[in-house]
């Protein structure tokens, strides 16, 4: 790697705009902007469920899900630098394959699920919702300025990934789903 921050606080930031990689100055609230951060939140959640799903010795869905933390310091990438683009196909596929394999054994969903059961299906379910917040930015961001590349599809897939994984950890685990019950139809 060739450049590395030496300086944490540069000041350039002060005033409500920060720089892109192309040299670009925006404002903080760009949409260009909200969808890194958005992106950024979701790794920061993710590593927290990787290091619980290490904590639990779940490595096989670990495993699945650690790259993914590098993949979406490439979406950032992406997103910072407009013109670069590390995110492929490949890596769209091997989600879809890991989402297959792990559906093929939990079978069809016959109700609708609530995130919770236990700390490790909820946090996987926190991450699908910040993966479904970092879609939705990335994608009113490709409204304003077009994004190339495979991003969006990743994170749409990612989100996918998440969800499946949010079951399969309470597989894994011994814990039953927790079922949506809908509220009682008002008797008139």
């Amino acid at each position: 790697m060739g450049y590395r921050l030496s300086k944490i606080y540069t000041r350039t930031g002060d005033t409500g705009e920060t720089g892109l990689g192309d040299g670009r100055r925006v404002p903080k609230d760009h949409p260009r902007i909200e969808a890194i951060g958005e992106v950024d939140s979701l790794n920061s959640q993710l590593g927290l469920l990787l290091a619980g799903l290490d904590e639990q010795g779940l490595d096989e869905v670990s495993r699945v899900l650690a790259p993914c933390q590098h993949r979406l310091f490439d979406l950032g990438g992406e997103l910072a630098m407009p013109s670069y683009q590390a995110l492929t196909t490949a890596e769209v596929e091997r989600l879809e394959a890991a989402i297959d394999e792990w559906n093929d054994e939990l079978g069809p969903l016959k109700n609708f699920i609530l995130p919770s059961g236990s700390a490790l299906v909820a946090q996987a379910h926190v991450c699908r919702s910040l993966a479904r917040s970092a879609e939705r930015r990335c994608q009113h961001l490709n409204t304003v300025e077009p994004l190339e590349g495979v991003g969006l599809a990743y994170i749409n897939r990612l989100s996918d990934l998440l969800f499946v994984a949010a079951r399969i950890i309470g597989r894994r685990q011994g814990i039953a789903e927790v079922l949506w019950q809908p509220a009682e139809k008002p008797q008139g």
